[in-house]
């Protein structure tokens, strides 16, 4: 699992230095040069689709994702170790409906094109929706069999 959880931060990572350096390609075509380029827009909204779903997968094996626990925090450690499992649970649902829908969206789309690269199918352009979920999916399953793994520590996060 270790492994899945870096090929997400890489690919996360990756897509989110190439966006950083895309957008300010942009600004500098449009306003510097007067001239547009007409990919950049297009390209980092498509990594921002990678970057979304392989991140999500990835902050979700370690915790990091956003979730508010004010009343979870509140109750006995019965009751939230229950509460923990409930979410485990909806998260199961929503990692298979990432799967299966983004399967099928994949395969509606496999035949469609996007204007600023005709080369490239949006059925692959979406193919990070069910990768992310069958990865989140695995990354649940880890969390309901082993445990979650520990983190190493940061004096910048949170104590748990």
């Amino acid at each position: 699992m270790e492994w899945a959880y870096l090929v997400c931060v890489w690919v996360a990572g990756t897509a989110l230095v190439l966006i950083s350096a895309i957008i300010p390609w942009a600004v500098f075509t449009r306003y510097v040069l007067n001239s547009a380029a007409s990919w950049p827009e297009t390209t980092a909204v498509l990594l921002t689709v990678v970057l979304t779903f392989f991140g999500a997968a990835a902050c979700y094996r370690l915790g990091l994702h956003m979730n508010v626990t004010l009343v979870v925090d509140m109750l006995p450690d019965h009751l939230r170790r229950v509460a923990d499992f409930i979410v485990e649970l909806l998260m199961v649902v929503m990692a298979l409906f990432m799967v299966v829908y983004g399967i099928r969206l994949c395969q509606a789309t496999w035949y469609n094109t996007i204007a600023e690269f005709p080369f490239l199918s949006v059925g692959v352009v979406y193919s990070p929706i069910p990768l992310g979920g069958a990865l989140t999916l695995l990354f649940i399953i880890e969390h309901l069999t082993i445990g979650r793994p520990a983190r190493e520590a940061d004096p910048h996060l949170p104590v748990e």
